[in-house]
């Protein structure tokens, strides 16, 4: 079954919600889990222009995580922070292949039946458009 499941976060209220479901099912597949945060880069500037802002961003999301995973509530499940600097969507899509992801968990925003158009740039449906293995997302 799944043997390497990747939630993606944003610290966001759904994301813990995933990492949950991804401890459950990880716990019963004695799967491992990385927990992601992809820090986004400012465009058409160089990383060292902006070097205290991002290493700042990082010391937080490092913290952020760690709370994240305190809260977990299966016993015996691995689960390993990462941050990552660059584009989410392609960062994430990245690791997913480098890291022999078998399952991506991740959250998902409702889409408003009225305009739907706007949900077709979120990060998990490009993810769950382009992603090569299972992908489940969470409401």
């Amino acid at each position: 079954m799944f043997k390497n499941i990747l939630v993606p976060t944003e610290f966001s209220d759904g994301d813990n919600h995933a990492l949950d479901i991804a401890a459950k099912l990880a716990s019963m597949n004695r799967a491992k889990i990385s927990l992601l945060h992809v820090i986004e880069i400012i465009a058409n500037a160089t990383f060292e222009e902006f070097s205290d802002f991002y290493q700042n961003l990082e010391k937080k999301a490092s913290k952020d995580l760690a709370r994240m995973i305190d809260r977990v509530q299966e016993p015996h499940v691995e689960i390993a922070p990462e941050v990552i600097y660059g584009n989410r969507a392609q960062e994430i899509l990245r690791f997913v292949e480098e890291r022999n992801i078998d399952l991506i968990v991740m959250k998902s925003h409702r889409i408003d039946v009225e305009d739907r158009a706007q949900g077709w740039g979120t990060i998990s449906y490009k993810v769950g458009i382009l992603a090569q293995c299972p992908v489940m997302l969470v409401k």
